[in-house]
């Protein structure tokens, strides 16, 4: 059936059921019209990020156009961190709190990065990561997993949630109905996860259960294909992933948010518009949109087509005007939730991300012999190509918290395309600037990279004294060298190796 609503009010139930990105560290003058027009959501990135106080003012000026507005944010400290973009994250990230596996302690970090977030007048966190990661191979989760297992992931995602809704800012399990097993990047190409029903039951889904039951109110979709629930349609584009399975049989009633609508995974095969239109079909009520398409054109083009397709009779008005209220709804909770949390403890000034990350510090039996670094060392660093959701390169590894603590530390960061040449690059740049000194080999997924795992193989044949820190997901060490597994990149699991390292706090 054709609208029988004004064009106008269309417009604002199709603006209010968008989350957009925008450029800037101060608000756009077409996102505060889109504000005045009914657009109930914004999603900050590191772009829009210079300090708190200027995140705080630029929050606030959206606010004064709608004091319910949700202000959200991609922040799940560790490797992936937008508040924190410019320095690396001061807490670790899930995998690391997973290996200390100390639910209080994942509570206390969580509440620690709600209150900076509501400081800065956040109001929405698309965290945690709820993905069992049980391929190791998986290219988009990794270290953002609080391990492999149900059991594990499930304690702490219940932890997160509850420690960041206590300081005042609302959590988002994603990506339903589970990203962890897959092979392909969803910002690329669509990933499918093959398991049965009773393997996703036992899986994948406990972590979101547990979520539910610690008092979360949104939830985030995943760019993936289910064929046990939807052989056809990706989750986020699936009424039976979205509406038979997450809001009938888990129970859901809160807001069902799509991962960014902009990815290959969706649009390669609809379009932007198109998925946009068959998300919210589908059962998604905030599309969230502008990571990469962050301007007012996509926006403008988004609320045409979910126009356009409720009054061609595709997308059924009542739909539409269903996710603008939960919306509606979600602001209204979220902004009472920002209004009246206790500030509570100062864990900051108490430096409990910096205790977590030294806590997940793992160190094996021949590091353990060869540590403390008594000279100061030549650090080889191997960096991989990050995947998008960790977007902007952070700051990130072990030789600038090694200068600190030994001067005269000297450092060189290395990739794949610098090694294609083989031996000749090593032995330039990283073995002869070590001579007659410690070198330390820093690496990261080097199990999922190849030309890393030759690279340490080289560096650790030549020099069997060397150190390796493992920053990314544990893998086979190499032959008898020393290792340090700190299970996350983030800048305070480098300064914890470093602490570990030179035998200093």
């Amino acid at each position: 059936m054709a609208s029988s609503k004004p064009d106008r009010e269309l417009r604002r139930l199709a603006l209010s059921v968008l989350q957009p990105g925008f450029v800037g560290t101060e608000a756009p003058d077409w996102v505060l019209r889109a504000i005045g027009d009914g657009l109930a959501s914004v999603v900050l990135f590191s772009r829009n990020i210079a300090s708190a106080e200027q995140v705080a003012r630029l929050t606030a000026r959206l606010r004064a156009e709608n004091p319910d507005l949700i202000v959200a944010i991609d922040e799940e400290a560790g490797d992936v961190t937008r508040i924190e973009w410019a320095t690396g994250s001061s807490r670790p990230g899930n995998l690391a709190l997973g290996t200390v596996d100390d639910p209080e302690l994942t509570e206390a970090v969580a509440a620690d990065l709600g209150r900076e977030l509501r400081t800065a007048g956040v109001s929405l966190d698309y965290a945690p990561s709820a993905d069992v990661n049980s391929n190791p191979d998986n290219p988009i989760i990794g270290v953002r997993s609080f391990g492999s297992g149900p059991d594990v992931v499930s304690r702490h995602t219940a932890a997160w949630v509850r420690g960041l809704q206590s300081a005042g800012v609302a959590a988002c399990a994603k990506h339903f109905p589970g990203h962890g097993d897959v092979a392909v990047d969803s910002h690329h190409d669509l990933p499918a996860y093959g398991a049965g029903r009773d393997e996703i039951a036992a899986q994948a889904l406990p972590p979101f259960r547990a979520a539910l039951a610690a008092g979360v109110r949104a939830v985030m979709s995943g760019h993936l294909l289910v064929p046990a629930y939807d052989p056809d349609l990706p989750a986020t584009l699936s009424r039976r992933v979205l509406v038979d399975l997450l809001r009938g049989e888990l129970g859901f009633e809160g807001l069902v948010v799509s991962d960014a609508i902009e990815m290959g995974a969706v649009t390669r095969r609809y379009g932007i518009d198109g998925a946009t239109v068959k998300a919210v079909a589908a059962g998604v009520d905030a599309i969230c949109v502008g990571g990469e398409s962050a301007e007012e054109a996509t926006t403008e083009l988004l609320v045409k087509a979910l126009a356009a397709a409720v009054a061609a009779g595709e997308l059924p008005e009542e739909r539409l005007a269903g996710a603008a209220d939960r919306v509606r709804e979600f602001a209204g909770w979220s902004a009472a939730l920002r209004a009246t949390a206790e500030d509570g403890g100062d864990a900051a000034a108490d430096g409990i991300g910096h205790l977590a990350a030294r806590r997940a510090v793992r160190v094996s039996g021949a590091a353990r012999e060869a540590l403390p670094l008594t000279a100061a060392p030549h650090v080889v660093e191997l960096a991989p190509v990050t995947n998008m959701a960790i977007g902007r390169e952070t700051p990130w590894g072990v030789a600038a918290p090694l200068r600190e603590r030994l001067p005269g530390t000297t450092s060189v960061r290395l990739r794949d395309e610098e090694l294609r040449d083989g031996q000749d690059v090593l032995e330039e740049r990283a073995l002869a600037p070590a001579a007659g000194r410690p070198l330390v080999v820093v690496a990261r997924d080097a199990a999922r990279h190849p030309w890393m795992t030759r690279a340490v193989t080289g560096l650790t044949t030549a020099r069997p004294d060397a150190i390796v820190v493992e920053m990314g997901l544990p893998g086979t060490t190499t032959g008898r060298a020393a290792h340090l597994f700190t299970h996350g990149a983030s800048a305070a699991s480098g300064m914890a190796a470093a602490e570990i390292l030179t035998g200093s706090r």
